[in-house]
């Protein structure tokens, strides 16, 4: 995940892949490899970008924050 010497490149993938793997990898046996990336898809799409709320965001999930951003520039 990270370069030799850029111990931070490592600490933001670990940040993201925590809850990946709690929320759905350790929960899940799957039957193949594309069932995962279905599955893993679906996590990250749906769960991560619309419903998770993130702290760095003011507890608002990536595509709330983002509609709000595009309407407060047009404006």
């Amino acid at each position: 995940m990270s370069r030799r010497g850029r111990p931070r490149d490592t600490a933001q993938a670990e940040s993201f892949l925590k809850p990946v793997k709690y929320e759905e990898v350790y929960l899940v046996e799957y039957a193949a490899l594309a069932d995962a990336r279905v599955r893993l898809g679906h996590l990250l799409e749906d769960v991560y970008n619309r419903k998770r709320l993130h702290s760095a965001l003011g507890y608002r999930p990536p595509a709330e924050f983002e509609q709000v951003l595009r309407s407060t520039t047009r404006a």
